[in-house]
């Protein structure tokens, strides 16, 4: 539950960059830009979502799983 949380975030973290660098929009300006706590808050738990994801990522990963000295995941092909 925690890592769909986490990926959750982390999505949003990464639209919210996506909207910024296209339009110059930010997520947070609903709430009230950078300087209003709900946005802060909401960037704080974006940033420990990603952190969570990079420290938890191989145990949960499934592609990650069948990594072999190949460094190809699972005998999949691209």
């Amino acid at each position: 539950m925690l890592h769909k949380i986490a990926f959750i975030l982390v999505i949003v973290g990464g639209l919210n960059w996506l909207l910024w660098g296209v339009l110059g929009w930010e997520i947070g300006s609903i709430f009230g830009g950078w300087d209003a706590m709900i946005s802060r808050l909401i960037y704080i738990l974006v940033g420990l979502s990603a952190i969570y994801l990079v420290v938890t990522h191989k145990r949960d990963c499934k592609n990650c799983m069948g990594m072999g000295k190949s460094g190809m995941g699972g005998g999949q092909t691209m």
